[in-house]
């Protein structure tokens, strides 16, 4: 077997390995799609919870966050952008990155930014945004919410140091099974249309509920308006990471297969003309040695018959 031969044997059983790699991240990045789309319907009743909530509160007392028009001078701006730690997956971080920088160019204010992932934090980097802070990404539901209290506690303590006047988040959001777009959410100060929008909202029950330690409650519920937000951003991150890993590899299987494909029809080509010319040598060896026994057989018959016999010889004299 030729040197040729062997080679592209050992391209195919190559190309067989890498499909099966293609196939496991392509089968692990469609379950994983699955369950970071059922955290974000999880959290719908609570999220409902939590509004129900506020509105309460925003019914019995004005309007929060807002900032009085004397200090809205150009201050400084705090945004969390969720990105990814591993690549495979194509313009994900690239996308979400360039979203948030041109997002926060058209605000007043310097911003201070903090990566959630390895990728979208050199991203930032390589366009001239050092971020403050770098968070790892979860690899499950369950860390989703350990990260989420870590990045509220880093941010609170920043902005109580700095004085953020606001806080922004952006994250990749799913549009299909395979195809997302980038978003932005200011998370602080809360918007005067979603508090009018909560307070318009109906108490499910006849009677109307009472706030006892309004501005208490109202801080605990927006804490975890807070955590709602930031968790369902970071699984809807995740959730489009995976669906940007799982088109890339139904792209990688694709190509795999053609190349594939085309390895194996070169290999039987090249298998073939190997046979062909086996053959053909060894047809030729036959008719090779054909001709020399025939060549052989003829000059032994040559040879026979012009030799004399020994009752024919020469000048002998018969009785």
């Amino acid at each position: 077997m030729s040197d040729t031969t062997l080679t592209l044997r050992r391209q195919i059983a190559s190309a067989d390995d890498l499909h099966s790699v293609v196939r496991t991240m392509k089968a692990l990045a469609a379950a994983n799609i699955g369950q970071y789309d059922q955290a974000v319907r999880a959290l719908g009743d609570y999220t409902r919870t939590v509004e129900l909530g506020l509105a309460a509160c925003f019914r019995q007392a004005p309007p929060v966050g807002a900032e009085p028009r004397a200090r809205r001078a150009p201050q400084r701006l705090g945004a969390i952008v969720f990105g990814s730690d591993q690549g495979l997956v194509g313009q994900f971080n690239d996308v979400v990155a360039d979203y948030a920088l041109r997002r926060l160019a058209e605000l007043p204010g310097a911003a201070a930014l903090w990566a959630v992932g390895e990728r979208v934090y050199a991203r930032l980097q390589d366009a001239g945004h050092e971020p403050v802070g770098l968070f790892g990404v979860p690899n499950s539901v369950a860390a989703i919410t350990a990260l989420v209290g870590e990045i509220q506690l880093d941010t609170e303590a920043h902005r109580e140091r700095y004085g953020y006047a606001r806080m922004y988040v952006f994250h990749n959001q799913p549009r299909s099974r395979a195809a997302y777009a980038p978003v932005g959410q200011r998370l602080l100060p809360l918007d005067a249309r979603w508090q009018q929008r909560l307070r318009a909202i109906g108490w499910p029950g006849p009677n109307l509920p009472q706030v006892v330690d309004g501005a208490g409650a109202l801080r605990a519920l927006i804490r975890e308006y807070l955590f709602i937000s930031l968790f369902r951003a970071c699984a809807e991150s995740l959730a489009s990471e995976n669906g940007s890993r799982l088109a890339a590899m139904q792209r990688a299987e694709k190509n795999i297969g053609e190349l594939k494909e085309q390895l194996t029809r070169t290999y039987h080509r090249q298998r073939q003309n190997a046979i062909d010319d086996e053959l053909f040598d060894v047809i030729a060896g036959y008719e090779l040695l054909t001709d020399g026994k025939r060549a052989q057989s003829n000059r032994s018959d040559e040879h026979g018959m012009t030799q004399p016999g020994p009752l024919q010889q020469p000048g002998s004299i018969s009785s």
